[in-house]
């Protein structure tokens, strides 16, 4: 699925104008880099229908350079299944995961997203793809992202849901669930079994 333009265009100029802001110490080049937020969130809700004035004020709680955002997915494997949680928020399936915390490394992440959200602990043995949202998960997002998919070694802990999960499941790849398509999709996980089943297989990556 192509992302709309003014999606498109309302991304780039908001890293643009956040980028500008966090040089720019002329004030009138400051005043144009604002407009250019302003005119990213009134692009933005135009083509989306959400609320111009909560998405700008969404926009300046961001300073510093842009950059995507980072979203960590372990794949653990028991008897030839996937690990898979529910998702509270749409009732969707997806492997274990979020976004990347602060003061915590990749795998450190991953691991800690497998145990808050399935109740199994786990150790990150491999790094199997690196993907662009916009590209492999094909749904609309204001941000852009990195998605990082390891695969996982399960070592201890039990099922048991969590606040933002309701299940917790394994899942054989010929018997996937429905789907949380924003977070993890049945191409993704077809690649986690191939990297489960050979291990020499290099990372994947846009």
């Amino acid at each position: 699925m192509s992302e709309p333009s003014w999606l498109v265009m309302g991304r780039e100029l908001r890293a643009i104008a956040q980028i500008g802001l966090t040089f720019s110490q002329d004030p009138f080049d400051r005043q144009r880099f604002e407009r250019i937020r302003e005119l990213a969130a009134a692009l933005i809700a135009d083509g989306s229908g959400d609320d111009e004035v909560k998405l700008l004020d969404l926009f300046r709680q961001d300073t510093g350079y842009a950059t995507p955002k980072v979203d960590v997915r372990g794949a653990a494997f028991r008897d030839g299944q996937v690990l898979m949680v529910r998702e509270v928020s749409d009732g969707g399936w997806t492997l274990p995961g979020g976004w990347a915390d602060v003061n915590q490394t990749p795998a450190e992440c991953v691991v800690r997203e497998i145990a808050e959200e399935s109740g199994f602990q786990a150790r990150a043995v491999k790094l199997a793809a690196v993907h662009d949202y916009q590209k492999r998960n094909r749904r609309r997002h204001i941000d852009s992202i990195y998605k990082m998919f390891f695969i996982c070694e399960l070592t201890g802990g039990s099922a048991s849901p969590s606040d933002e999960t309701s299940e917790v499941a394994f899942f054989s790849r010929r018997e996937l669930p429905p789907l949380s398509l924003g977070r993890t999709t049945a191409e993704q996980i077809e690649l986690m079994f191939r990297h489960a089943e050979q291990p020499e297989l290099p990372a994947d990556f846009d």
